[in-house]
C-alpha cells in the first residue's frame, strides 16, 4: 500500500512543494519477497527478506522481516531516485548475538555504494556511515537507548552535504559529507545476524 502526500510550504513569495510516500506491505503475500524492492546484501552470506504477519505491526497486518545472516543485508526500494529529502522507517529489533540493528539507506547507487544510518539495540547507539565499494566506514555515533523487542522510528533528513539523523523523535547526529552527491535509491538495512522487522517506510523529496 502506498500513500502519497503533497505538502506546500509558503514563505513570502516562495512556495516549495514537497512530496512524501509511505509504503507498507499489508497487501503483499506473507512468506514472499517484498514486491517492488531489490532484496539483497552487501558482502557475504545470505540475506532473507520476507513479508510476515505480525500482531504488533504499526500498520497491520504485515511487516518486512530480515532473518538471514549476511555481512550487511540491504533492501532497496525500486524506482526511487532522491537527492535532497528524507527517509524514515519504523523498525523492531528482535534478536541477534552479533548485532540487533535497523537502518535506513539513502543516495544508494547499488548494494555496494550508499549512505547508512542505523540504531543498534546491543550497543545502545545510533551511528552514521558511508559504504563505498562494499566497505563500510563509521563517521559519527551517539549513545542512545535502543530497546530490543520494541518499535522505534529512525529518520534521516539530507540536503546537499548536510545530514541529520533522528531517533524516536530526538536528534541524534548531524554530519556533513560529499562522498555521494547525486540522487540515488533509498531503502532499509541490517547487519550480520540481526533479526529485524520494518514497517511504514516513508521517503520524500524537497
Amino acid at each position: 500500500m502506498k500513500t502519497l502526500m503533497k505538502i506546500a510550504l509558503t514563505t513570502g513569495l516562495l512556495a516549495v512543494t514537497a512530496q512524501a510516500e509511505t509504503i507498507n506491505v499489508d497487501d503483499a503475500t506473507p512468506g514472499a519477497a517484498p514486491p517492488g524492492w531489490t532484496a539483497t546484501k552487501t558482502g557475504k552470506g545470505e540475506a532473507k527478506w520476507t513479508i510476515e504477519k505480525d500482531d504488533t505491526a504499526p500498520s497491520k497486518p504485515n511487516v518486512l522481516k530480515q532473518s538471514g545472516e549476511a555481512t550487511y543485508p540491504v533492501c532497496l526500494k525500486n524506482e526511487t531516485n532522491v537527492k535532497d529529502g528524507f527517509v524514515e522507517v519504523k523498525f523492531k529489533p528482535i534478536s541477534g548475538k552479533e548485532d540487533q540493528a535497523g537502518g535506513v539507506v539513502w543516495r544508494a547507487k547499488d548494494s555496494d555504494n550508499y549512505y547508512i544510518a542505523r540504531a543498534n539495540a546491543l550497543e545502545d547507539n545510533v551511528t552514521i556511515y558511508h559504504t563505498v565499494k562494499g566497505k563500510r566506514t563509521e563517521k559519527k555515533r551517539t549513545s542512545m537507548k535502543v530497546a530490543s523487542g520494541e518499535w522505534h522510528t529512525l529518520r534521516v533528513d539530507f540536503s546537499g552535504n548536510h545530514f541529520t539523523v533522528t531517533f524516536d523523535g530526538k536528534k541524534a547526529i548531524e554530519w556533513d559529507d560529499e562522498t555521494f552527491t547525486d540522487a540515488g535509491m533509498v531503502g532499509v538495512w541490517t547487519k550480520a545476524d540481526s533479526v529485524t522487522l520494518f514497517d511504514d517506510f516513508t521517503y520524500g523529496t524537497k
